[in-house]
Parts: structure tokens; C-alpha cells; sequence
């Protein structure tokens, strides 16, 4: 239902502190670490650790998909974005009583999944609608957050140390040794997370009000279609979407882009341990390199990358964004094993492939908008977004397992060549709908639809 809320800037803060919490599913590299550590209580392979990642990531895409979108439309997005905080914060305190590998792919993997896909794409759907104006920009503002929040939910555990500045001096984070640290067990920190997960999505989603029908920004003129790059109103179903070719382009765009950034946020702890302890760092240093590398410059990035590349398209375009994001997180893929062996190449590596990465979330949601319409994005998104829970399979597997085998090329390298495989296919990519369109003023197309390019 509509709201009462009438400063859209609001919704933005509300929106923002959900997807902080959301972001969690990125700070898993924070407890890799202890989970392979072979002199540890709990001793996982890498690919172990990596399966729950990805069973993270693809419960996320297929609850938002399958239960999410459809959802949100019928009761609003405050009741199913509080939900999502309820079940991720059961799912995070699961973990940290039952801390085994059934436990956690349970905790982790599938509540924590199913938490975030009920949540995340609540402030997205909203934000899109208060702000029809800077569709682009508004996007990554409203993911942002979730890139952000894997900075924070990392640092947590390690302290906020950033190369040599430190700001909170002498505090280790919650895995630190007392006095200086917490010394928090794994365990206690994924029952903590928790309960913050459940409060805080709880409190920002309450900001999540949708505008009146009809409401648009003071002064603000819809282009006309001609000059847009959208539907010119027309309002896609879901089934109408997925019979065009842009549909399945943006898909298995999204889907390369995706496997390469997913990938190194899985694994980035445990190759940047291995590549700087075989160049002469000792285990301790390279873990604050990594931690940094993670922490810093890659979640940093990540949320940054989110806004730039969404300020961007605004102005070059949603198809040239998505080309230049595409071409340049190819080509630092393909490099990255010869740059990220010392600590500054691992802190460059980490900062473009997270810049690169964060667009994916800014740039696809609001081409969905332009290509099959601002009302249906709720409902559309969810089902692009499938692309980034098969690139959670993909990516973080590929790693993990070619990292058992000691073959981090055979990681790197083809997912550098699927990016630039994604950057030919939206090289022509044009909107649908643009030719023998049934009209402008809002009605859904379920049988009619345009699929050329």
C-alpha cells in the first residue's frame, strides 16, 4: 500500500540500512580462515567452504524469484523486507549453535539465503519508484549499502585496521585475543550477527513505503519514448520478458560478470594467503593483507562501484556502462594471478574487480526498469537476478576447486574470457517494444512482445 512518507530521502536511509545487513553474504571470506584451518575445530576443505556460499547465493536469487517479487507486490515491501530480517537472523544463530557443515549450509546457506532474497529487493522496487528521475543512480544507492556492508561485517571480526591506519587503536575485533579483542568464538560471532540482522532489517525496513500511484518528483517531465531508453510505458509481465532477446542477453551478461566477481570474493582470503606467504610474507601479515585487500578494497569498491556506475549510465547509457564494466573486469580477471602476488597488486586486483562487480547491481536492475517498465521491476527483476544465484554456484565452485588443486589460473582465466564474451553480447542491445509497442499509458503485454536486438 502507499505510504505516508512523504522526504523520499526517507525510504533511501531505510533502504540502505537493509541492504547493510543484507551485504553479510559477502563477508564470508571473514570466516573461511578458521573453517579450512587444519589445526581447527572445524577443519572444511575450501570446497566445502565455498558450497556454502554458493548454496547461499542461489537460495538468495530463487527466493527472490520464486517468493520475493510476487510477494512484495501483494502485501507491500515493509511486511516482506522484515520477514527476510527475521529468517536470515534465525538462520545466522542456527549456524552458531549447530557450527558443523550440515549446520552451517543449513544456517548460512539456505535460512540466511532465504532471508536476504526476501529482503533484498524490497528497497530496490521502492527506490525505483521514488525516484523515476535518476533510475540509475537510485539503483546503486539502494545496493550500495550491500557492498558497504561486507566492509563492516568483515572489520567487525578483525578490528578497523586499514594498512597503517587504525581506527579504533588496539582493539583486534571480535576474533581478536583479550584484552585487545573480544576472543570471540565463531560460533558466538554467527549467533551476534544474528540477532543484529534480525533488529536492524527490522528497523530499516520500516522506512520502506511505496509513493501514491501517479506520484512523481516536483518539476519532473517523463522524456518522451523516442528519446528514452524504455519501454515508453509499457509495463512487461513476466512471461512477456522472458520471450525477448533482451531478456536472455542481460541474463547471461549478468550471469559472466557475476561468476567472475563471486568467485574472488569466495576465494580471495585463501589465494591472497597462498600467493603472499610463497612471496616471503609471514602467515600473520598476510592475513591483515588479505583482510585488508577483502575489508577494504574490494567492499569498499564494491558499494562505490555501485553509485559510479549507476551515476554513469545516466549519462553514457545503460548499454555502454554495462560494455565498459564488462570489457575492464575481463581484462583485470585475466591478470589478476600475476598482479595479486605482492600486497599493492593484491589491493589494485581486489579494488577494480570489486568496482566492477558492485555496477552489475546498479547497472541491471535499472536496464530491467528501461527495457520492461518501473511498476513490473519487482516482479521482472527477481528473474534477471537469477543469473547472479547460478553465478554463485559457478564462480565460487570454479574457485574452490581449482584452489584444491592448486590451478588458480584455470580460475581466473576463463572467467576473464566469459566477461568479455558478456561485453559482445550487449554491444547492440537495444530496448523491446520500440516497434508495433501496444501503447504508453501503463498496460502489462502478456502475449506481445518484441525480441530483436
Amino acid at each position: 500500500m502507499p505510504g505516508r512518507t512523504t522526504n523520499r530521502w526517507i525510504v533511501v536511509a531505510g533502504g540502505i540500512l537493509v541492504q547493510l545487513c543484507l551485504g553479510a553474504i559477502y563477508a564470508w571470506s571473514a570466516f573461511t580462515g578458521k573453517l579450512t584451518a587444519p589445526e581447527g575445530p572445524f577443519r572444511l576443505t575450501r570446497s566445502e567452504s565455498q558450497v556454502i556460499f554458493s548454496v547461499g547465493l542461489m537460495t538468495f536469487a530463487t527466493v527472490m524469484a520464486l517468493v520475493a517479487g510476487r510477494w512484495q507486490a501483494r502485501v507491500g515491501p515493509r511486511v516482506v523486507a522484515m520477514t527476510g530480517g527475521i529468517v536470515m537472523g534465525l538462520g545466522y544463530t542456527l549456524a552458531g549453535l549447530w557450527s558443523d557443515f550440515p549446520g552451517l549450509l543449513v544456517g548460512v546457506g539456505l535460512l540466511g539465503g532465504a532471508g536476504i532474497g526476501l529482503a533484498y529487493v524490497c528497497p530496490i522496487a521502492v527506490l525505483v519508484k521514488w525516484f523515476p528521475d535518476r533510475k540509475g543512480f537510485i539503483s546503486g544507492l539502494a545496493v550500495a549499502g550491500f557492498g558497504f556492508g561486507a566492509l563492516v561485517w568483515v572489520k567487525l571480526t578483525t578490528g578497523f585496521r586499514f594498512g597503517p591506519v587504525d581506527l579504533f587503536p588496539g582493539w583486534t575485533g571480535l576474533f581478536g585475543t583479550p584484552p585487545a579483542g573480544l576472543g570471540w568464538s565463531l560460533e558466538r560471532t554467527f549467533m551476534l550477527y544474528g540477532a543484529l540482522f534480525a533488529a536492524l532489517v527490522g528497523l530499516g525496513s520500516l522506512a520502506l513505503a511505496e509513493p501514491p500511484r501517479g506520484w512523481a518528483p516536483r518539476g519532473w517531465v517523463p522524456p518522451p519514448p523516442a528519446r528514452a531508453a524504455s519501454t515508453g510505458g509499457i509495463e512487461y509481465t513476466v512471461r512477456a520478458m522472458m520471450r525477448t532477446s533482451q531478456y536472455w542477453r542481460m541474463f547471461s551478461t549478468f550471469f559472466f560478470s557475476a561468476t567472475a566477481g563471486l568467485m574472488v570474493i569466495g576465494i580471495i582470503g585463501l589465494f591472497g594467503m597462498e600467493a603472499l606467504t610463497g612471496a616471503g610474507a609471514s602467515p600473520e601479515h598476510a592475513s591483515v593483507m588479505t583482510g585488508t585487500a577483502m575489508g577494504l578494497f574490494y567492499a569498499l569498491c564494491n558499494g562505490l562501484g555501485r553509485v559510479s556506475w549507476g551515476w554513469l549510465s545516466e549519462r553514457t547509457g545503460r548499454r555502454q556502462a554495462i560494455v565498459a564494466m564488462c570489457v575492464l573486469q575481463g581484462a583485470m580477471m585475466i591478470a589478476f594471478p600475476r598482479v595479486a602476488g605482492t600486497e599493492a597488486g593484491l589491493y589494485f586486483a581486489a579494488a577494480v574487480v570489486g568496482f566492477n562487480f558492485g555496477g552489475n547491481y546498479a547497472l541491471f536492475p535499472a536496464a530491467t526498469a528501461d527495457f520492461f517498465g518501473d511498476r513490473s521491476l519487482g516482479t521482472n527483476y527477481p528473474w534477471v537476478f537469477m543469473a547472479g544465484g547460478l553465478a554463485g554456484i559457478a564462480g565460487p565452485l570454479l574457485g574452490g576447486h581449482m584452489g584444491d588443486r592448486q590451478a588458480w589460473d584455470l580460475a581466473f582465466v576463463p572467467s576473464g574470457l566469459a566477461c568479455l564474451a558478456g561485453a559482445a553480447l550487449v554491444v547492440t542491445l537495444r530496448p523491446p517494444g520500440m516497434r508495433g509497442a501496444v501503447g504508453t499509458d501503463g498496460r502489462c503485454m502478456t502475449d506481445r512482445s518484441e525480441s530483436g536486438g
